[in-house]
């Protein structure tokens, strides 16, 4: 595992990563996240092992807009009243797959009865940059070892993954963040209704 100070030559660094794909570390409005290829397999099975994270507990999608997550998912009006307001932003909402859009993304579990993508829009530039760069879905998860805090530094993400048999392949570095808490998660995926899956700091929800 490298560390670099995030610049634009690093950036296409990353960028070759991904494409590999391995499996990157950079800095969003929250913490620091993981990202990788969501759409390969291999990919996505290295950040589940980086993670130790349970199978069933499945990452959501970086997208660089609005319009980019549309192409996947079935928006509907309260999507879009949301992302009105609070995107891009610390927000996730979860929304149905589109059905042809359900065999893209691969996961270490079977599908879920109405499989759902977790949609997030990052305002940090580095990342939006990053999703916008490399044209197809990112993963999104925070930086950490399953069960430990969220990372806010580089140097934290190395203190985690000392030890680690598995690691990302790439840390790009833009300094200590402000410790905020995580993204607002809300779950989209019944039209009726709506349900809070993680508080934020998100006003107005």
């Amino acid at each position: 595992m490298r560390s670099v100070v995030a610049s634009p030559q690093t950036l296409e660094e990353a960028l070759h990563i991904l494409a590999a794909g391995g499996v990157i570390a950079h800095a969003t409005e929250t913490c620091y996240g993981l990202a990788c290829d969501l759409t390969n397999p291999q990919a996505v099975a290295k950040l589940f092992a980086i993670k130790n994270r349970p199978a069933n507990q499945p990452v959501s999608a970086l997208f660089a807009s609005v319009d980019a997550a549309k192409k996947y998912v079935e928006w509907n009006a309260k999507a879009e009243e949301f992302a009105q307001q609070h995107l891009p932003g610390p927000l996730t909402l979860i929304l149905p797959l589109h059905k042809d859009a359900q065999q893209i993304f691969p996961t270490p579990h079977p599908l879920r009865p109405t499989p759902s993508l977790g949609i997030r829009i990052s305002s940090h530039p580095l990342a939006m940059e990053l999703a916008k760069r490399f044209g197809k879905p990112l993963s999104t998860t925070s930086a950490n070892l399953h069960g430990q805090p969220n990372p806010y530094s580089a140097q934290e993400i190395e203190r985690q993954f000392t030890s680690a048999v598995v690691q990302p392949n790439l840390i790009l570095d833009s300094g200590k963040l402000p410790s905020v808490p995580p993204s607002t998660v809300i779950n989209l995926t019944q039209a009726a209704s709506l349900r809070i899956e993680r508080n934020g700091n998100l006003s107005g929800i």
